[in-house]
């Protein structure tokens, strides 16, 4: 615009130019007729460039109002974004609990840290409540033996004890590890080696683990012993790791919830975060 104005303004001088070189060019003329026609020229030429000027500018002035306007009435509003509850809500636990995780590359199994509702924590793997998980590399001993994590404690029950067991001697089965091997297995590989475990059972056509020579129903519809045997070796976990407990207790009232997806009326030994729940709320009282 202001290069435009600029373009005009030049054009008008240039054409009082011209007028006033006429004007002087008429040698006829006396000095005097020739300063009024001069000084008339000058004057018109003054008011033709403000008239012009003053057009211009109120073109433009109205130009932009209408800008303005239409920019008004088309711009898009400000983006909605997701933020995660207030950190008062869940004071005084830290925020990072709850801090918002993309579903973009996510597990299809996770339970996201924001899923969580009103009073609820995810035990989430992604921070440090996942210590609380089966899953994580945190040894005990229980009944004398050392166990990397209770993953490997849990799905070692579902392999031979030894070569006399009934399920060592099924013919045509492959057992891929030892019950050695999967005690001292942590995270996804245990929980691996117990899914091949469980296609061995279903080939056999047993529904039943084993620890310690002694049988047990692994999904029974009221918890039994395998459940009692869960809940016994989550005690010595938390007993014996002193960060276990602190995280533990550190999660207060809040209400556990697990950070994967469970199937639909799983037993009760699978609902790690009520067994943990439940020993917090023992240790809660022995404060």
């Amino acid at each position: 615009m202001v290069r435009t104005q600029i373009h005009l303004i030049g054009q008008t001088k240039g054409i009082g130019k011209i007028e006033s070189s006429k004007v002087l060019g008429d040698a006829s003329a006396d000095r005097t007729d020739r300063t009024d026609r001069i000084d008339r020229i000058d004057r018109t030429d003054r008011y033709s460039m403000h008239h012009r000027m003053s057009k211009m500018n109120y073109f433009y002035i109205a130009a932009g109002l209408v800008t303005i306007s239409l920019g008004a009435c088309h711009s898009s509003p400000p983006p909605v974004t997701s933020n995660p509850a207030p950190i008062s809500e869940h004071s005084p636990y830290p925020a990072h609990w709850w801090t918002p995780v993309s579903k973009e590359g996510a597990p299809d199994w996770e339970i996201l840290p924001q899923e969580a509702g009103p009073g609820e924590v995810i035990l989430s793997k992604r921070n440090e409540l996942g210590i609380l998980s089966n899953f994580a590399a945190i040894p005990f001993v229980f009944h004398g033996r050392h166990y990397a994590s209770l993953e490997g404690f849990w799905q070692m029950m579902l392999y031979p004890e030894n070569q006399d067991d009934a399920r060592a001697k099924f013919p045509g089965l492959e057992w891929k590890y030892t019950r050695e091997q999967v005690a001292q297995m942590t995270s996804f590989e245990a929980k691996n080696a117990g899914t091949l475990a469980e296609e061995n059972m279903k080939r056999i056509g047993i529904t039943w683990v084993t620890f310690e020579g002694k049988k047990m129903e692994y999904r029974p519809a009221v918890p039994g012993e395998h459940y009692r045997l869960i809940v016994a070796a989550t005690w010595e976990k938390v007993r014996q790791n002193p960060e276990v407990k602190r995280i533990l207790l550190s999660t207060g009232n809040l209400v556990l919830k697990p950070d994967h997806h469970q199937e639909p009326n799983a037993p009760a030994a699978w609902r790690y975060y009520e067994i943990l729940t439940q020993i917090r709320t023992e240790l809660q009282k022995q404060r």
